[in-house]
C-alpha cells in the first residue's frame, strides 16, 4: 500500500485558520501581564474592597454590593474590549505585525474576528469569575432567566461599542500614544464614567454628559437590568449609535501599517 505524499500546496480552510488567530491572540493577551492586571485583578480588588465603598463614596440607597458589582461587570467590559485591545493592536501595528497577517492566507477581517474572539472568551471567564465572588459576598441580582438576556445584549452592544472605539485608537495613534491614551481614558471612566457609581448621585448637568457616554449608559444598564427594571431603549440606544458610528469610522481610518 503506497501514501500518497505529494505537495497539495495552497492555504488552510478558512476556519481552521479563525481558530489559530483567535487561540494565538488569547495566548498573547494571558502572556501579557499589564492585560491581566487590567482584566481581572484590578476589577476583582476593587469588588472586594467595594463592600465597603459607601462609607466613602456616596452609592445611594440600596444595598452597597448590589449597586457596586454591576458597575464592576461593566469595568470587566471595558478593561478587556477598550484598554487591552487597542493597546495589544498599536504595538502589533508598531513592529509590522499587522501588516504581514495581512499579506498571509488570512482574510483581514479574520484577523478582526481572532482578535474579536479572543476578547468574547476573556470576558466570559471574566464575568463568571467576577460573579461568582459578588454572589460569595452577598450580591442578589434579580430578574431571572429575562435578566440574563437583557444582560447579554447588554455585554455585546458595551463589548462592540468599546472595541470599535480601542481599534478607532490603536488604527490611527502611534502606539506610546495609544498607550498613553487607553490608559487615561481608563483611569477617567473609572473614577468618573458613571460605572461603578450610580448616575443619579452626578449631579445633573454631569448626568446629562455621563448617559450619553458608553460607560455610563452600559454600567445604568445592567444596574437597571440586576435591580429587576431592565435596561431602559435609551440605553440601548446610547450603546448601538456607538458601536455603529464608531465601527463606521474604523472602516474608514484603520491603517494596517
Amino acid at each position: 500500500m503506497s501514501l500518497d505524499l505529494s505537495p497539495r500546496p495552497g492555504s488552510a480552510p478558512r476556519s481552521a485558520m479563525l481558530r489559530a488567530q483567535t487561540v494565538m491572540e488569547l495566548r498573547l493577551q494571558c502572556r501579557n501581564g499589564e492585560q491581566v492586571l487590567l482584566t481581572m485583578v484590578i476589577p476583582l480588588v476593587l469588588l472586594i474592597l467595594g463592600a465597603k465603598a459607601n462609607q466613602v463614596v456616596d452609592l445611594g440607597p440600596g444595598r452597597t454590593i448590589d449597586i457596586i458589582t454591576p458597575g464592576i461587570l461593566a469595568l470587566a467590559v471595558l478593561s478587556t474590549s477598550f484598554t487591552s485591545l487597542a493597546i495589544a493592536t498599536g504595538f502589533e501595528r508598531r513592529y509590522g505585525i499587522i501588516k504581514r497577517l495581512g499579506a498571509s492566507p488570512l482574510p483581514r477581517w479574520g484577523l478582526l474576528f481572532g482578535k474579536v474572539g479572543a476578547v468574547v472568551i476573556v470576558e466570559a471567564v471574566q464575568l463568571s469569575v467576577l460573579s461568582g465572588v459578588g454572589l460569595l459576598l452577598g450580591w442578589e441580582p434579580h430578574g431571572g432567566l429575562t435578566a440574563f438576556g437583557q444582560v447579554l445584549l447588554l455585554v455585546v452592544l458595551g463589548t462592540a461599542a468599546f472595541g470599535a472605539l480601542g481599534l478607532l485608537i490603536a488604527g490611527t495613534l502611534r502606539a506610546e500614544a495609544t498607550l498613553a491614551v487607553a490608559n487615561l481614558v481608563y483611569v477617567l471612566l473609572l473614577v468618573g464614567g458613571g460605572l461603578l457609581v450610580p448616575l443619579s448621585r452626578y449631579p445633573e448637568a454631569a448626568r446629562h454628559v455621563l448617559e450619553l457616554l458608553p460607560s455610563g449608559a452600559l454600567g445604568q444598564g445592567l444596574r437597571d437590568t440586576f435591580a429587576g427594571d431592565g435596561p431602559t431603549a435609551f440605553t440601548t440606544v446610547v450603546l448601538l449609535l456607538w458601536t455603529v458610528c464608531a465601527s463606521l469610522l474604523v472602516s474608514r481610518t484603520f491603517k494596517w501599517e
